[in-house]
């Protein structure tokens, strides 16, 4: 398959893939109604940093290893079930605040937070998804391989990367736009609930199912 045809089905099956509801879209728009757009493109950088960690293994041929044992496969899930139920349990103890216009949320906020505990957070969600074993499998089967030149291994991974982040960021962008953003202040407190208790039934789901 040659360069250019591989990244048009790469666009197409990760875009699909990015835009598919999930714990990374949930902490996207958490963050982001939460704590504004800088807050939200933070995390969004950190979702799509994590990815390097499935395209390295996967590009090493690890990814099939590891979907297809159950050790690591409960380990990992472990790891991210906890994760998820982690940022679920932040979010149900989201308080509520005085309703104030955008950039006073934005400057009151945003210098609570540290900007590597923002990425760290993205990074981890992203990275600690228990399905993407299975996901990069499927990639590559169809478009990668590890027998492929390292730089084409390099220039699809970094094409994901960008593809990830370029969705995430055009969400942000959307739930900051000062009319969404004021009307989701007046009830901010109780959509962290709601996504942080779609966060924790997440990682519950996670531990406790089957991935086939």
């Amino acid at each position: 398959m040659g360069l250019f045809e591989g990244l048009l089905l790469i666009t197409t099956i990760h875009l699909l893939a990015a835009a598919s509801p999930g714990p990374d879209f949930v902490l996207v728009s958490q963050q982001t109604l939460a704590h504004g757009k800088k807050t939200g493109l933070l995390c969004s950088l950190g979702i799509a940093l994590g990815l390097a960690v499935h395209i390295v293994y996967s590009s090493l041929g690890l990814a099939a290893i590891i979907a297809n044992s159950e050790t690591i496969l409960w380990g990992i899930k472990l790891l991210g079930g906890s994760y998820l139920i982690y940022l679920g349990i932040q979010g149900l103890k989201a308080k509520q605040t005085n309703v104030i216009d955008n950039s006073a949320l934005s400057a009151q906020v945003s210098p609570q937070l540290s900007n590597s505990k923002t990425l760290a957070k993205g990074f981890l969600c992203n990275a600690l998804n228990p399905k993407a074993p299975i996901y990069f499998v499927a990639l590559f089967t169809m478009v990668l391989s590890p027998a492929m030149p390292l730089y084409q291994l390099a220039i699809y991974g970094a094409w994901m990367m960008i593809l990830q982040f370029a969705w995430f960021a055009t969400v942000v962008i959307l739930l900051s736009r000062p009319r969404i953003n004021k009307q989701f202040q007046q009830f901010g407190h109780w959509l962290d609930r709601v996504l942080g208790g779609a966060m924790l039934l997440m990682g519950i789901k996670v531990i406790t199912s089957k991935i086939n």
